[in-house]
């Protein structure tokens, strides 16, 4: 696409890397991942918040590569359980926990507790190399079931309910999940926002210098 702008998606998931091509495929932007660049240092997730995290992998990411660059952090918090796992989400059973060993972990927690509320939450970063960023945020709110639902998704996607479906997370399709969840309105934000955000990419970017050689 002519005039495209880069923005590189700080992640190698490919999965997450298509989804965001399909949102952003009318605008002028050219959607890369880190595996179309050589190795970079893994930057440590050490924030206190989803914003602090987002926002760190990608204002690391546009500082490195020099080009604009997303990132998201999300997770789930649990209201009995003083909003944990939060931002520990990914590593709260565990740095190589599985998918059933996180869920097994939050229903031990939640024996016995009658407050079942729940939310996933996920914020959107968008930064450029100079460090500025735009923040996209949205939450979606549920129950944390009595046991596993459900086979579809990923995380704790099977002992989250999802009260106005009447079905986990787990027993959404694909296009119901992108509908309500966390990051599918996350997502929705950017791209309903992307003229926006494309004027100020545009503002924020380096100007390249032109050169006249002397002979």
């Amino acid at each position: 696409m002519k005039n495209a702008i880069p923005l590189v998606i700080a992640t190698r998931n490919k999965g997450k890397t298509s989804e965001i091509k399909a949102l952003l495929k009318d605008f002028p932007v050219e959607i890369r991942n880190l595996d179309d660049f050589g190795p970079i240092p893994e930057v440590e997730e050490d924030g206190e918040s989803f914003d602090e995290n987002a926002y760190k992998k990608a204002s690391f990411t546009a500082r490195i590569l020099g080009y604009p660059a997303l990132a998201d952090d999300s997770g789930l918090s649990v209201e009995a359980l003083d909003g944990a796992p939060g931002v520990h989400s990914a590593r709260y059973a565990g740095k190589s926990a599985a998918d059933e060993q996180k869920c097994a972990k939050i229903l031990e927690e939640m024996q016995g507790k009658f407050n079942r509320k729940a939310a996933f939450e996920c914020v959107i970063s968008i930064a450029v190399p100079t460090g500025a960023a735009l923040t996209y945020q949205a939450r979606c709110e549920g129950l944390i079931s009595d046991k596993p639902l459900g086979s579809n998704g990923f995380g704790y996607d099977p002992i989250f309910y999802y009260p106005p479906l009447k079905k986990s997370f787990a027993e959404l399709t694909q296009e119901e999940k992108n509908q309500v969840s966390h990051r599918g309105k996350a997502l929705k934000e950017v791209r309903d926002e992307f003229e926006k955000v494309l004027i100020w990419l545009r503002q924020h970017l380096p100007v390249q210098e032109k050169f006249v050689c002397a002979k």
